[in-house]
């Protein structure tokens, strides 16, 4: 009983990155291997393919979590429901399909949202604590103390694995030790909301933090 409510009282925090899988994933692996935590990762579908398989199952043998991020990433909130459906299923399909894992999160590409995604996409929406880590003029040490400054029990951070974005993987063992320093544990998406007792199915809601 003591262990259980310690483990509840926990200070966690959820990486998310989004964009892969691509030729920088796996030095985000290499790295979060090394620290021994795991994160979410958020895939558009029209990346996934044989040669990208062995990312994603590298992925799932690490305790990570994979979940949806569109096919194309494009704007969706100028999509009609029947076009918005074809983005979300045909990306959960292929990563069902691909590695055999049943996505439980969305994430919108460009947070770019619409009644009509609300309404026609059946899973939480993940926003995330964002460090601009997807503008080029973002230093890695902007990143990283963006993350350090923000993070609060139970938040999603918000970080990018697509080509080139060597910052962020410059930023992440700083972003990593800061965090432990400060006492985080680090879970997937799916964790933090199971061990904080937050259901993440409300509608209409954008999860950046599982306490509102």
């Amino acid at each position: 009983m003591n262990t259980e409510k310690q483990e509840t009282n926990r200070k966690l925090v959820a990486l998310t990155f989004d964009d892969g899988p691509s030729e920088t994933t796996p030095k985000i692996l290499d790295i979060l291997e090394k620290y021994n935590i795991k994160a979410t990762f958020f895939l558009i579908g029209n990346l996934i393919t044989k040669e990208t398989k062995p990312i994603m199952e590298r992925e799932l043998r690490m305790g990570c979590e994979i979940a949806n991020h569109s096919f194309t990433h494009s704007d969706m909130a100028a999509m009609t429901g029947e076009q918005i459906r074809e983005e979300i299923d045909k990306t959960t399909k292929l990563i069902k399909e691909t590695v055999g894992y049943d996505v439980k999160f969305f994430r919108p590409p460009y947070i770019s949202l619409s009644d009509e995604m609300y309404e026609n996409i059946d899973l939480p929406f993940i926003v995330g604590l964002g460090c601009r880590d997807w503008e080029p003029d973002a230093t890695a040490k902007e990143r990283k103390e963006i993350v350090l400054n923000e993070v609060k029990d139970g938040t999603l951070v918000l970080l990018h694995d697509f080509i080139g974005n060597d910052n962020t993987v410059e930023a992440l063992p700083g972003i990593i030790e800061g965090l432990k320093e400060q006492g985080y544990t680090f879970v997937t998406a799916s964790e933090i909301f199971l061990e904080k007792g937050i259901d993440p199915n409300v509608k209409r809601k954008l999860w950046t933090n599982v306490f509102g």
